[in-house]
This record gives C-alpha cells, sequence and structure tokens, in this order.
C-alpha cells in the first residue's frame, strides 16, 4: 500500500480544509495511506516536501517511506506583484523537486483571482483540486514504479 506525504498550506484555513478533505478521499478509495503536515503557506510547501524526502530513508513519523507527494494550498490575487510571484516560485519549487529527485509530486497549489473561485476549485463536490492533486500523485507513483524506478 502506497504511503503519501500531505502538505498543506494552512494560509486560507476554508480552503485548506477542502482541499484536504477531498485528497484524503482520493488516496482512502485507493486505500493508500498518508500523513499530513501544515506550513504557513505556498511557499513554504517545496521546503517541507524536500525535508520529508530527506528524512532518513524519506520515512515519515508512521515509519513508513513517502512514495509520493500531495502540495495543498493557494494563492489569491491581490493588489501587488506578491501574487505573481508565490504562484511561479512555488510552482518552480515543485518541478525542480519532482525532475531532480525522481519524486511523484501532485500539485494542488490553487492560484485563483478571487475567494469564490478557489472555493469552487478546492470542494470536493465541485472541481475537487486536492483529490485531483492526490490522483496525479498516485498516477506518478504508479508510474515510476511500473518503469521499475525506487
Amino acid at each position: 500500500m502506497p504511503h503519501y506525504m500531505i502538505v498543506q498550506a494552512r494560509y486560507y484555513e476554508d480552503i485548506a480544509g477542502l482541499q484536504l478533505k477531498g485528497a484524503i478521499a482520493a488516496l482512502e478509495e485507493k486505500r493508500c495511506s498518508y500523513e499530513v503536515f501544515q506550513v504557513p503557506g505556498a511557499l513554504e510547501i517545496p521546503l517541507a516536501i524536500k525535508l520529508g524526502h530527506m528524512r532518513p530513508e524519506g520515512r515519515g513519523a508512521s515509519g513508513r517511506r513517502f512514495d509520493g507527494f500531495i502540495a495543498l494550498g493557494c494563492v489569491l490575487r491581490g493588489e501587488t506583484t506578491h501574487y505573481d510571484i508565490v504562484c511561479k516560485e512555488s510552482a518552480r519549487g515543485l518541478s525542480v523537486l519532482a525532475l531532480e529527485h525522481n519524486l511523484p509530486i501532485g500539485n494542488g497549489i490553487l492560484t485563483c483571482e478571487n475567494e469564490r473561485q478557489a472555493l469552487e476549485r478546492s470542494d470536493p463536490e465541485k472541481l475537487d483540486k486536492g483529490g485531483e492533486a492526490a490522483r496525479a500523485a498516485m498516477a506518478m507513483f504508479e508510474l515510476k514504479n511500473g518503469l521499475g524506478i525506487r
């Protein structure tokens, strides 16, 4: 049974809760285990994943190795260019980790214009982007495993 690390940015609590609900439902549907770690915002997600991967033999608190990673967060456009920086740098950080370390990562960091868009995308009964990120991580783990890469 694959084991996943979910890293959840809690900056927008209501959105984060919906994303987590969708991700957990997708993992449990496939009988996968998981551990949830919380960070302040989207920029902190890549480092948290790297730290989870770097733990002795990539093992979590449960003692199990992380087979994949799920990034959950939300960035809402504001009045400054901070939005652009957070969106680009969090996505770049996840891409670098995936490519340099062969990590199956599902990117569920929402980049939205407003809270209404974010709530629609995070809600498991609507667009379910948390569940989508979990399914992406599981698909990439299956690909990696199928290719015999550990």
